[in-house]
């Protein structure tokens, strides 16, 4: 089985300041610094791991936008980050 390439860096200028990060969807990256290393919504701080846990507890899409509407996260990144948790666990990376 091949596994997917790893993203490449990807150095963008936000106000007046780099950026960097590895893209894992358009929504979704790794920020090297940002949480650890751990997934979050681009240009946020905000881990993907707090909005997979707040809809285990069943809150919905729509609540949990809207409880992150100061952090511009849309339903579509929400919805990137469940389709990429799927992917991981109905696809996991095999180390060959």
């Amino acid at each position: 089985m091949k596994l997917p390439e790893a993203p490449e860096l990807v150095r963008e200028i936000v106000g007046e300041h780099p950026y960097d990060y590895y893209p894992l969807g358009q929504f979704v990256v790794i920020a090297p610094g940002v949480c650890g290393g751990r997934p979050t919504f681009k240009y946020t701080r905000l881990e993907v791991s707090a909005v997979l846990s707040l809809l285990s507890e069943g809150r919905s899409i729509d609540e949990v936008a809207a409880a992150y509407a100061m952090s511009n996260l849309r339903q579509e990144a929400i919805r990137e980050a469940l389709r990429l948790a799927d992917e991981a666990l109905t696809h996991p990376r095999l180390n060959d």
